[in-house]
């Protein structure tokens, strides 16, 4: 898909067709402004052709308005694949929360986005597609971006999907696309501890999100199998090693499931495990999954938690709920439609 290329490898294609370089700044142009291959007015039917192999094909079979002003985009792909991504809305801007596969294989128990299991991973493009149809629905354009962050935090692990990813964020903050800072981006992860190390060896200075969601290794394996693959020390050390390359504070993410991680003792114990490192700790209360047994908790429980971590010496919060009535809340996405009525 042309998607997948950075300009510079756009104008190598084009040369190959035999044609003059220009041609990819227009057709660079037209793909990020999200125009069908019909829309492009400044190319022939003759060039269009040559390149209607590789032009990205697409539906949108429906957007979703939450009561807050959260979007949702279920959006079909050329083979038939759907995914979900989500427009945030905030003061300061517009956030896009994209998908990197269709499905995933991690199991996590809270999460709608691993009931199927792993269909296959998106490509660069596919994941970029998200955020330049988003830009395009709020007036956005190119050089004046209406789309000011991404999160990598719908369906599917992003470092289970490295290379596409990596090449994606290139692409994301490249100054010839929408040029969003790394700073900007945030990549959530349940904590691929290879993978932590290798974004970091590999220069990359986004946000890194760590799923955690648990305080000990006993309790993590209850909701998340890949906590048999690492133990929660090897991510922390993962984390602190990717703190010591990119200077950047790493962020623990926490669902609260009643019964199962949401004591004072857990927040104690959670205390414990995280003091004297740069994070931060957003905790959520459980967003309802229709086939899971799981629930969240009350807020107003969650802000007792969040208490208990302050005085402790956490820095944590307790994380706004969007969308949750279209089920675009964090968790809650899927590889097919959902939500709505």
């Amino acid at each position: 898909m042309l998607l997948d290329l950075s300009l510079l490898e756009l104008k190598e294609y084009v040369k190959n067709l035999g044609l003059p370089s220009f041609r990819a700044d227009q057709i660079f142009d037209a793909l990020y402004k999200a125009k069908s291959l019909e829309e492009i007015s400044n190319l022939s039917k003759e060039i269009k052709e040559k390149i209607a192999n590789y032009y990205p094909k697409y539906e949108i079979l429906k957007i979703l308005e939450s009561a807050d002003g959260t979007m949702k985009m279920a959006l079909k792909l050329e083979d038939g694949s759907i995914v979900e991504s989500v427009l945030l809305k905030y003061k300061y801007g517009y956030t896009v929360c994209v998908s990197t596969q269709v499905g995933c294989r991690m199991g996590c128990k809270f999460c709608a986005s691993t009931i199927g299991g792993l269909k296959r991973n998106l490509s660069a493009g596919e994941i970029l597609l998200q955020v330049l149809l988003f830009n395009k629905i709020v007036g956005g354009t190119v050089k004046e971006r209406g789309v000011t962050n991404v999160v990598l935090m719908g369906c599917g692990e992003p470092l289970d999907n490295y290379d596409n990813v990596t090449k994606f964020l290139k692409l994301l903050s490249s100054k010839d696309g929408l040029n969003i800072s790394q700073r900007n981006i945030s990549l959530s992860t349940c904590g691929l501890v290879d993978k932590i190390k290798k974004l970091a060896d590999d220069g990359f200075s986004i946000t890194l999100t760590i799923s955690l969601h648990a305080p000990n290794d006993e309790t993590r394996k209850k909701i998340m199998p890949i906590a048999n693959a690492y133990k929660i020390s090897e991510i922390l050390n993962a984390c602190d090693y990717y703190f010591s390359k990119t200077g950047r504070r790493v962020v623990f993410e926490y669902a609260l499931i009643e019964n199962v991680n949401s004591s004072a003792e857990d927040m104690l114990e959670l205390s414990k495990l995280l003091k004297g490192r740069s994070c931060h700790v957003n905790l959520i209360p459980l967003n309802s999954v229709k086939e899971q047994n799981l629930n969240g908790i009350p807020r107003k429980e969650a802000y007792r938690l969040m208490n208990i971590l302050n005085e402790h010496g956490i820095s944590a919060t307790v994380r706004r709920t969007m969308g949750e009535d279209i089920e675009g809340a964090c968790g809650q996405l899927r590889n097919k439609l959902g939500g709505g009525k």
